[in-house]
């Protein structure tokens, strides 16, 4: 294994939360105990994945509100809302209550453009103003502007005997609007963020726009980034699984989904000429040596695994605690929190 470099300074870790359509309870419940375990193992910080129409968590706001309750040190975060889905206005006021809930460790993540499979969804999503939406940058303005505690309202004072308006959203959640990350995949991306004065989620899919190798990619956006707001945090976004302590029945799982997912990452894809990055599965120690010799991963001093999908719960808690936490995290200079 190379020499490690500057130590990783936070470690988290990304779910989908994936449930069963037809008794989603238990999947839900699943995922908080998970989040609970991660606290308890030392990770920085636990992100949740928006999933609409599909059997995954569609509000990460709600669970993490519920997470609120069950956890009290590690940051909570979305990587990444879609905020085509969203209003502005009701997400700042959603995202605001929930971090006043958690005693300010929420890292809202956001991204722009049309929602997935739009021509099939935008009858009920915006049936009257589909035509007119803004899918831009200026969706993430406003949602800044909201977070930050500028005018909401024309309005304010009292109505009635009890009734009291501001003209920004309540309740004001200090400092949050600095803990807002964007996730991009494009070099412009990268630059307007950095531009906007907030952090920076690199993408396990970017567009191949100066190469076609990944990591040279990833790299690039970070170091754009970093031109445009030298102190803004990055983390790196990648799927890694570590199989130290996996049975056997575990690894061949755990290889065939790599194996399914590997022909994407091969070449960039379709017209926007999309880059997967290529999963990360073996030993700790082969793990640690490839990402030291990741580009992208060279540039960073915090990362976000995102777990695999459709894994059962007890594949998670491996991949989670005996590796990530005790042997993989250990081998990049990441301690766990107390």
């Amino acid at each position: 294994m190379p020499a490690p470099g500057t130590p990783l300074d936070q470690l988290g870790f990304l779910t989908i939360g994936t449930f069963d359509p037809a008794d989603p309870g238990p999947g839900h419940e699943a995922t908080l105990a998970m989040v609970e375990y991660g606290e308890q193992l030392g990770f920085d910080s636990a992100w949740l994945r928006h999933r609409h129409l599909q059997p995954g968590i569609s509000s990460p706001v709600a669970v993490l509100a519920a997470l609120t309750q069950r956890t009290r040190r590690i940051g909570l975060g979305t990587a990444v809302t879609p905020l085509a889905w969203e209003n502005p206005l009701r997400l700042a006021e959603d995202l605001a209550t929930v971090d006043v809930l958690s005693g300010g460790r929420l890292n809202p993540g956001v991204s722009v453009g049309p929602p997935m499979h739009w021509d099939d969804v935008k009858g009920s999503l915006y049936p009257d103003t589909a035509d007119r939406e803004d899918f831009s940058y200026a969706r993430v303005e406003r949602l800044l502007r909201f977070l930050r505690g500028e005018q909401a309202s024309t309005f304010v004072g009292r109505e009635g005997v009890v009734e009291e308006w501001s003209d920004r959203v309540q309740p004001h959640a200090p400092g949050l609007a600095g803990r807002t990350w964007y996730g991009g995949g494009s070099l412009r991306s990268a630059q307007w963020a950095g531009e906007q004065g907030m952090h920076f989620l690199t993408s396990s899919v970017v567009k191949a726009e100066e190469s076609e190798d990944f990591a040279e990619v990833q790299a690039s956006h970070v170091q754009a980034f970093r031109t445009a707001n030298p102190t803004g945090r990055v983390s790196q976004g990648l799927v890694v699984i570590p199989t130290d302590t996996a049975t056997p029945e575990q690894r061949a799982r755990y290889a065939a989904y790599v194996e399914a997912r590997t022909p994407r990452t091969t070449a960039p894809q379709g017209p926007a000429r999309m880059l997967f990055a290529r999963d990360l599965l073996g030993s700790a120690e082969e793990i640690a040596e490839a990402l030291y010799a990741h580009a992208g991963f060279r540039e960073v001093t915090e990362v976000v695994f995102a777990l695999p999908f459709d894994l059962a719960p007890e594949d998670y808690e491996q991949i989670l605690t005996t590796d990530t936490a005790t042997r993989l995290g250990p081998a990049l200079g990441w301690r766990p929190a107390a």
